[in-house]
């Protein structure tokens, strides 16, 4: 098989004009127009026979990211919400990676609302790969490892602010419930910078790569008892534990004895805890709720 011809400034520039798009912050559309990058973003992915096998793409825009991900993985589907790009995505890969072009799918959809029936699931999802719409990052990210939880690994582009916040650890100012929720599916970890000048048009701050192996060390059926423990706990960061959670338990008192179950100080507050510790507290008692 030929290599794919990656995208360049020109080759974007082109493309919009044909289709009369110019970039909307609504949908966080930020065009990725250099090849080094893609490049570096599907190193970083390690894809593996395993993880190789089905990759999820979010917002691929004109395609810049989607020519790298069809040469190195098994099939490719693409959710992009805008229409024109939707249409005009199938017909990029043909031109510029014909070798490879029966690897892509395109679904014209909402990522937010996006599930299994929306898409091909022959071969279920092993991979998200993906430049997220960066107002949308973290309910994307979230909503797509709860609906399948198949996927076993996933590099995301994302502002660099939300990147620490992801790959944070207890007991630093920028945890917070982004990094707890992420860590419920897996190891998380900051994988590289990325400048403003790849895009187009430039953002204003730079990007960060996120990496997650989703090893999903706990069950999918904890999370509708664990994740409101861990926004309760966040709410309001200056409260102790059993105080943030007296609105789940019912009163502080109640909060304190299951905190107390669970072998956590009530004093501290959720900063401190990580995700074995949420863990912990949802299983060692029921809530009042």
């Amino acid at each position: 098989m030929t290599t794919a011809r990656l995208l360049g400034p020109a080759d974007i520039r082109t493309l919009a004009s044909e289709l009369d798009i110019t970039p909307t912050k609504k949908l966080g559309q930020n065009f990725l127009h250099d090849p080094n990058t893609v490049r570096m973003i599907v190193t970083t992915a390690q894809f593996t026979d395993v993880t190789n096998r089905h990759v999820l793409e979010v917002g691929p825009g004109l395609g810049s990211l989607t020519l790298g991900l069809v040469t190195a993985c098994e099939k490719v589907t693409a959710i992009e919400i805008d229409p024109r790009l939707a249409a005009r995505l199938p017909r990029t890969i043909a031109e510029f990676a014909p070798d490879y072009a029966d690897r892509l799918t395109v679904s014209n959809r909402d990522a937010l609302t996006v599930s299994p029936q929306d898409i091909d699931m022959s071969t279920p999802p092993t991979a998200l790969v993906a430049n997220l719409p960066y107002n949308v990052s973290v309910p994307i990210l979230l909503h797509l490892l709860a609906e399948f939880p198949s996927i076993a690994r996933v590099v995301v582009m994302v502002q660099a602010e939300v990147a620490d916040r992801l790959a944070a650890r207890p007991g630093t100012k920028i945890y917070g419930v982004p990094s707890v929720k992420a860590a419920f599916y897996g190891q998380v970890r900051r994988a590289g910078t990325i400048g403003k000048n790849v895009f187009w048009p430039a953002p204003k701050i730079d990007s960060g790569l996120v990496s997650i192996d989703c090893t999903h060390p706990y069950s999918s059926s904890l999370r509708d008892t664990v994740f409101p423990l861990i926004d309760a706990a966040f709410l309001q960061r200056r409260k102790t534990l059993r105080a943030a959670l007296s609105g789940v338990y019912g009163s502080a008192s109640q909060a304190e004895e299951a905190l107390r179950r669970a072998q956590i100080d009530p004093t501290l507050r959720g900063e401190k805890l990580d995700i074995s510790d949420f863990i912990r507290l949802a299983t060692s008692g029921q809530s009042s709720r």
